[in-house]
């Protein structure tokens, strides 16, 4: 295991609340919003893969491999996460969602200080504090081969929340400074809005 972090880019969702569109191909300042968030991931990785279900093809094109869900029907990051732990070949897995263009670019090494100075399998990002208190479980840091079997019987017994998956694993919380660093384009509109820098 010469390499030690693998980014995996969660893009396999359905886009509900985008229409039905592909969140990860819309073009946002320029290109598409997966663009944005590789370009960022990579640079903080060892090598990158792209978890999506559809428009394949369009996502090989950015030069990764593309895992689809190994499980059926079943939308949403945990079986994307699922995914990206299975094939992971690296001693860590680190995730960003498909439509966060603004990812921190400290996101994995503040991370992983947070996990290796811990006995958890996994760390996550938050923000904010008290009342103002978000957690953003989707921009997270494994340990592959530890969190693997606890995911699998999560999912076995019919958990779908990510958050309380991590809550089980005694996972890490990281306080992150900047919200909008983890702004996640959900809607056309919002898209729109956030255009112009």
């Amino acid at each position: 295991m010469s390499m030690t972090i693998t980014g995996l880019l969660l893009a396999g969702g359905r886009g509900m609340r985008m229409g039905g569109v592909d969140k990860g191909l819309q073009e946002f300042r320029g290109m598409p919003m997966t663009r944005h968030v590789l370009e960022r991931l990579a640079r903080q990785v060892d090598k990158v893969a792209i978890n999506a279900n559809q428009n394949l093809d369009v996502y090989r094109s950015f030069g990764y491999p593309v895992l689809p869900d190994h499980m059926g029907e079943f939308p949403g990051p945990l079986a994307g996460l699922h995914t990206g732990l299975v094939e992971c070949d690296t001693a860590y897995l680190a995730t960003a969602p498909c439509d966060s263009p603004f990812l921190p670019m400290d996101l994995v090494a503040r991370l992983k200080d947070a996990l290796d100075g811990s006995r958890a399998h996994v760390a996550f990002a938050v923000t904010g504090h008290g009342e103002a208190r978000q957690s953003h479980p989707v921009f997270c840091l494994l340990k592959a081969s530890d969190a693997l079997p606890g995911l699998v019987r999560y999912l076995e017994r019919g958990g779908r929340r990510m958050e309380a998956w991590m809550r089980e694993q005694a996972a890490v919380e990281v306080n992150f400074p900047d919200d909008d660093a983890f702004r996640n384009i959900n809607t056309l509109e919002e898209l729109k809005k956030l255009e112009t820098p």
